[in-house]
């Protein structure tokens, strides 16, 4: 093991995505922070680095704990990083968010609307 390693590699041996190539291009995309600044793929992560990856909707903040460049089994890859606190606590307010927030697709019971109901609609929203 070295002291060091390319981002992108890291991210694809911790299993956070399936390729390394789709880790590169969310690296890119600017979906990835190293220590709160945005980083290139080729960017070197050692250990005790705060990376942020935004694959849902509050990003995962993560610290690394250990460079690997293969990519072995997921409970290897977990013992690469540690989620930190807040991270959890922000992904299980925003399942509790989701669970309590009502699904606006369960209100249409008979599909999509007739052209009667298009109209209607039409005339509620002033067309």
């Amino acid at each position: 093991m070295t002291d060091k390693i390319r981002l992108d590699k890291w991210l694809w041996a911790a299993r956070f995505y399936k390729t390394r190539s789709l880790a590169a291009h969310e690296i890119d995309r600017g979906r990835v922070l190293v220590n709160g600044q945005i980083a290139k793929p080729s960017r070197e992560v050692a250990a005790n680095d705060l990376v942020s990856v935004r694959k849902e909707d509050p990003a995962i903040q993560i610290r690394v704990c250990a460079i690997s460049s293969v990519r072995g089994p997921a409970p290897a890859a977990r013992r690469l990083y540690e989620e930190t606190p807040e991270s959890v606590a922000a992904r299980e307010r925003a399942a509790e968010m989701r669970r309590l927030a009502p699904e606006p697709a369960h209100e249409i019971a008979a599909g999509r609307p007739t052209k009667r109901d298009r109209r209607q609609i039409d005339l509620m929203r002033g067309k």
